[in-house]
């Protein structure tokens, strides 16, 4: 995959990625090659689960040796009508080249095309891709689902939400046309393998030739995942490159559900073909967190008990669940949020240094952490729901208001959590979860409260509130993302008068740049076969093993939660579970308003 060096450059392990010890050869695709080389090179199985991920190269321009007769071969299929009708083998074989010497090109088939994930975030992120030169030179983008569309059709409702985030004044219609271009739909059902081979057939006209390579995102309902890996698998997978499917949460409700939908998908897959995608993972502050910790002398050593007295992970949303609640009531925020969104987010903060930055080597660390935390108690839980609220003549709906919405419904739309990590980094250190909808604010940030400086001299200055005296770490993920250490100092002037402030890192003012979406950093590493910010499956099976019990005893128990206003600071109970830790919640002191 050819990166513009101006616009697009890759990171370092991309870039390592290209360098696969031969001078004539440069990878097509920046792919992570295998260890065995041999499995790299391999021929695929006439099985469908066998999907090849290979690594694949081209030579350099004028660089592939090409023999007479090959040259003749071409020239009688294009005579007779026939080329574009070979299979992509068929025709590398025709002009004489094998899987590692053809161009390659890699076709993108979005399966639910017709819905508001593909329609608000994937199609725009791979727009953005190819605005910024980071799509492969060859490539191919197909809408599938069930309703009838022509490709016109698509390009037209595709573009109604494509943006010119980036370089705005910059041939923005002219990049949006060449895009829309690249841009087909085939009408499908989603469990019929004839319709994923009509498909087959159409990418295969689009891939010319050329070594086929495919992704298939899944934006659709987990119920019908498994019927579209079959399908696809059997009907509509590359048969000499490589296939990817992106698999989007919710991964199960719980333990036994998540683990039957794993082993359905690798009838057809293998587990290195499946990219579990959580959003959160690609944000840039969540990316940033590793840097941070590993590549910074100064907080490396203070990661740990001895340390920091408590971690706080806060997401908070100002709006209610606003007509989909339906589809959330089936879920509820300890679902939708704590288990996938918050979890990983604790799995990066907390886990040990990796041996190298190898996605393997990065969530067996992750897994570790999750299976060093101790068991979630029903005690440290306190769960929420908003209710109605008039404010300032305006009144809010409640949860329950919400006509799709069961009435009477337990779900809940607030959850607070305290989680500890049996191990000797982390023992005894509170890690508090906290998300919910219909608060005061929108936010997504970790909070680092560090212990108090022993033996103070200052501490008469602070009186007998020592909390105001800690220093805190503040990743603000979302919105205005930034990074700022909370110190204290004194205020200039003649007397000794300590004020608290901040050593702040806003990006918006440090960076001209905007941050990039979170599914066009994800979207960007499948294509080239980066796993490190996806869940592997014993990451999932570990994160439902901690909250499945608490889950299932919610719900068998039948527990009310506790009713909070809309748009307040959520409910009571919150602030006296944080209280039995001797902690306060960073987001709602007087600085924290906004």
């Amino acid at each position: 995959m050819a990166l513009s060096a101006a616009k697009c450059p890759s990171s370092s392990a991309a870039a390592a990625r290209l360098s696969l010890g031969h001078p004539s050869l440069r990878s097509s695709t920046l792919l992570r090659p295998f260890p065995n080389s041999a499995r790299a090179r391999r021929l695929p199985s006439r099985s469908f689960k066998n999907w090849n991920l290979s690594v694949v190269c081209k030579q350099e321009a004028g660089a592939v040796p090409v023999s007479s007769s090959a040259e003749e071969t071409p020239s009688k299929n294009v005579e007779n009508g026939g080329l574009f009708g070979l299979s992509s083998e068929e025709y590398g074989h025709a002009i004489g080249l094998d899987a590692s010497e053809r161009e390659s090109t890699v076709s993108i088939t979005v399966v639910g095309a017709s819905g508001d994930l593909a329609k608000k975030k994937i199609f725009p992120a791979l727009f953005a891709l190819y605005y910024e030169d980071c799509l492969p030179k060859h490539f191919t983008i197909f809408g599938y689902a069930r309703s009838k569309m022509t490709d016109a059709e698509l390009r037209t409702m595709v573009s109604k939400t494509l943006t010119c985030r980036i370089d705005k004044r910059e041939n923005c219609s002219e990049k949006m046309e060449q895009f829309l271009k690249r841009c087909f739909y085939h009408s499908g059902q989603y469990d019929s393998e004839e319709n994923f081979a009509e498909l087959d057939k159409k990418l295969k006209e689009h891939e010319g030739g050329r070594l086929p390579n495919r992704l298939f995102y899944l934006s659709i309902p987990p119920n019908i995942f498994i019927d579209v890996a079959k399908s696809a698998s059997r009907s509509g997978s590359s048969k000499d490159g490589w296939t990817r499917v992106i698999v989007e949460k919710p991964f199960g409700r719980d333990s036994q559900s998540s683990a039957a939908l794993t082993r359905g998908l690798k009838q057809y897959l293998e587990e290195d073909q499946i990219f579990r995608i959580d959003h959160y993972l690609g944000k840039e502050l969540v990316e940033n967190l590793s840097i941070l910790r590993f590549s910074n002398l100064v907080f490396e050593p203070l990661w740990s008990r001895q340390y920091i007295r408590n971690v706080q992970l806060i997401f908070s949303e100002d709006f209610g669940t606003e007509g989909r609640g339906g589809y959330f009531d089936n879920y509820g925020i300890i679902r939708d949020i704590m288990q996938n969104h918050l979890l990983q987010i604790l799995a990066l903060f907390a886990m040990e240094t990796p041996v190298s930055m190898d996605a393997e080597d990065i969530r067996n660390e992750k897994v570790k952490v999750l299976r060093s935390m101790k068991p979630l108690q029903l005690e440290d839980v306190v769960i929420g729901q908003y209710k109605s609220h008039t404010k300032g003549g305006v009144t809010y709906p409640g949860y329950t208001d919400d006509k799709t919405v069961p009435k009477g419904s337990l779900t809940p739309t607030f959850a607070a959590a305290a989680l500890f990590i049996d191990n000797a980094r982390w023992d005894g250190v509170p890690f508090l979860m906290k998300a919910g909808k219909a608060l005061h604010t929108r936010r997504t940030e970790i909070r680092v409260q560090f212990r108090h400086v022993p033996g103070n001299l200052y501490k008469r200055s602070f009186g007998t509130d020592l909390d105001r005296a800690t220093n805190e770490l503040v990743i603000r993920v979302q919105p205005n993302e930034a990074i700022y250490l909370k110190i204290n100092n004194k205020i200039p002037g003649l007397g000794m008068r300590l004020d608290r402030s901040n050593l702040n890192l806003l990006y918006a003012s440090r960076y001209s740049k905007e941050i990039p979406d979170a599914y066009e950093r994800l979207l960007l590493d499948a294509i080239e076969g980066e796993r490190r910010l996806f869940i592997r499956s014993d990451e999932l099976d570990a994160a439902w093993e901690l909250f499945t019990p608490l889950l299932k005893e919610l719900e068998e128990r039948k527990i009310a939660p506790e009713l909070y206003p809309y748009g307040s600071r959520g409910p009571v109970g919150a602030h006296y579970l944080a209280a039995n830790y001797n902690v306060r919640w960073g987001d709602l002191s007087a600085s924290e308003t906004t």
